[in-house]
């Protein structure tokens, strides 16, 4: 379970840094936006991008979300992505759209493009703040 003296980051406009596994081991860092639905961080993306790419052949993560209140804060989750879905990744996006940008509709979907949900165990965690 997140530790709940940090839950409040899942309410916040804090951008996550998820970092993912290339094949050849290296680390691979990218912003994205975050949720948590009381048991795994839900990150999403679509298809064929480099990180959906990464999570599908190792499911090992990092996330570092820091406070956008306070960048001294930051809550450090490391764990592993245990589902990968396209169904409710595409209402999922509009709700993030809606918490990060106060859009009803995630404005820059690509045509032909497929989301995608991930859900992420956490198994360890680190803080500060």
């Amino acid at each position: 379970m997140i530790p709940e003296k940090y839950l409040d980051l899942f309410s916040k406009k804090a951008f996550a840094s998820l970092a993912t596994l290339m094949p050849d081991g290296r680390p691979q860092v990218t912003p994205v936006w975050c949720d948590y639905d009381g048991r795994h961080v839900l990150v999403n993306s679509a298809r064929g991008r480099r990180k959906d790419r990464n999570m599908r052949a190792d499911p090992r993560v990092a996330l570092a979300i820091l406070d956008p209140d306070n960048p001294y804060r930051y809550l450090e989750i490391r764990g592993q992505v245990v589902e990968i879905t396209e169904q409710g990744a595409s209402e999922h996006i509009d709700k993030m759209a809606k918490k990060y940008l106060d859009l009803d509709k995630y404005p820059y979907r690509r045509p032909g493009e497929v989301r995608v949900l991930y859900k992420i165990e956490p198994e360890k965690f680190s803080y500060t703040g």
